[in-house]
């Protein structure tokens, strides 16, 4: 008679699996929490300790490792040297083993990693082991055992044993997906109990949230993943959609983008991003004028870009942004009549988050053909300031100068950012060289509109990197730009100091780079 071994921590469907199971004529063993359910519901079970012969032990530290479960789950059935031994020493096989684990991912969501590495009992009570050794038993020898270890998988393992279609590729594939099921399971306990910033060998709990119609271009397949164990996230992946279409591939490169710029800020603010650039982004008096000051940078590239606002949307921007083609609009909440007038536009994807984006230290990876690069992810802003001119910044222009350094470090380099008060007048950015993304910063700001006093506002400039010549400071001096703020560091750095001083530029040394590839 076949014998299936069910021992599940979610107990989810598994009392009409067992039964499905009875009704196909297979004895079932149970660990104690899981023959408990059974046994509640009148399924007639073996318990682990009447097949193995001793109790479960060390507060169930110990049920299923033992010969008697573990020789009857990996005995070969095509090996008649296998099966004698099994017989010589009383051991039947074992068909179906379902098994699903300690809930680790939901304790460790509630525990947060500890700083000082005392790691609490209940994270470390919550590694199963026995359960992994089960998996991964029965997906070794998956040509002979059924392994599931998802209550979405019971219909279909009932159906196929019903229509007596299990075959290889059902099994494989069963199999697979437990070696994937242990191996994110083990990534998290992994990831949580190591304190090294790059360990010799690293895993990456990745738990895929949706398939997506196509990638960067609608050749390429594509889906969206998180990382395991992020409780209360604040990235765009995790916000919930309110309205719109599907998100694209390209939309949360996009908001995360948006996401994480528009947090930079604390009064309230507008990013808007095109092609994970920014296109302009502003401080206002409230979300409006924030919206209006940044769409004024470069109106023609906001056409079809991504919005992020790090305050509630109000009707009164809501009414303004329904004026303008936008694929997203992403912020921490909307008023009901702002939904009302946004939500009369078909396509647009209406995003909230409310968990406040926060700066931690994490890691960053990008894909190599053959490897993955890792660094930390870039959430510092400066060290300090150096003003290395004879003329210090005003007030304005130092105000104008940090709101311009923070957006600099969301541009691709090379980037150049112009700024008059807090918002945005022209953006340069990814071009091979410098001078190249300044002349688009100045051709931008020349094409817009801006309603803003010149005179109240001093134009400045922001670099995310050094300049080897001083031709970027020479440029900037045409436009009247009267403080820039760049890293500094260059062998030739005295040639732009000196060209400062006679064009009574003020500049400032950071000491910290914002390179972004």
């Amino acid at each position: 008679m076949a014998t299936a071994l069910l021992s599940v921590c979610d107990k989810t469907g598994i009392v009409e699996f067992a039964k499905e199971l009875k009704s196909l004529g297979y004895d079932i063993i149970s660990s104690g929490g899981t023959a408990k359910k059974l046994k509640e519901n009148s399924i007639e079970c073996k318990e682990i300790s009447d097949v193995t012969g001793f109790p479960e032990m060390l507060d169930g530290r110990v049920k299923t490792l033992n010969p008697k479960i573990h020789g009857g789950i990996l005995a070969r059935r095509d090996i008649p040297k296998h099966m004698e031994e099994l017989k010589k020493l009383g051991i039947n096989t074992i068909d179906i083993v379902a098994v699903n684990l300690y809930p680790f991912e939901e304790t460790a969501k509630k525990i947060a990693k500890p700083a000082d590495k005392n790691i609490s009992q209940d994270i470390i009570e919550n590694i199963d082991i026995g359960g992994v050794t089960l998996i991964r038993a029965a997906a070794k020898n998956y040509k002979d055992v059924l392994i599931v270890c998802s209550p979405a998988d019971y219909s279909v393992i009932i159906e196929n044993l019903k229509n007596k279609t299990v075959d290889n590729d059902l099994r494989l594939k069963l199999a697979g997906t437990a070696f994937r099921h242990t191996a994110y399971y083990d990534s998290l306990i992994s990831n949580y109990l190591s304190y090294e910033d790059f360990p010799t060998q690293q895993a990456i709990p990745l738990k895929k949230l949706a398939s997506l119609r196509y990638g960067e271009n609608p050749h390429q397949r594509a889906a969206l993943y998180s990382f395991g164990n992020e409780e209360n996230s604040c990235a765009a992946i995790s916000a919930k959609q309110l309205h719109g279409k599907e998100l694209s591939y390209n939309n949360y490169l996009d908001l995360e983008a948006s996401w994480r710029l528009v947090h930079e800020f604390d009064n309230p603010a507008c990013a808007i991003i095109k092609h994970n650039n920014p296109c302009g982004c502003a401080e206002g008096t409230d979300v409006k004028d924030a919206y209006l000051k940044a769409l004024a940078c470069d109106p023609v590239s906001a056409f079809g870009g991504i919005l992020a606002f790090n305050m509630v949307v109000d009707k009164a921007v809501a009414e303004e942004i329904a004026k303008l083609f936008v694929e997203c609009v992403i912020a921490p909440d909307y008023c009901q009549d702002a939904l009302d007038v946004l939500m009369t536009k078909k396509n647009i994807r209406i995003l909230r988050q409310p968990n406040q984006y926060v700066k931690k230290p994490s890691t960053e990876y990008r894909m190599m053909a053959d490897g993955m690069l890792v660094q930390d992810r870039d959430e510092q802003l400066l060290n300090e300031t150096k003003t290395i001119t004879k003329r210090e910044p005003t007030k304005e222009e130092r105000e104008s100068l940090e709101f311009a350094w923070k957006i600099c470090k969301h541009v691709k380099s090379n980037a150049i950012i112009l700024v008059r008060g807090k918002q945005t007048v022209g953006v340069g950015a990814g071009q091979m060289s410098r001078i190249d993304s300044l002349n688009i910063a100045i051709k931008k700001m020349k094409e817009a509109k801006f309603e803003i006093d010149e005179n109240k506002y001093p134009l400045v400039l922001a670099s995310d990197a050094f300049f080897p010549f001083p031709d970027v400071v020479e440029g900037a001096s045409k436009e009247n730009v009267t403080a820039i703020i760049q890293p500094g560091g260059s062998i030739r750095d005295n040639l732009s100091i000196d060209l400062c001083n006679e064009k009574n530029i003020a500049m400032i040394f950071t000491s910290m780079r914002h390179f972004k590839h």
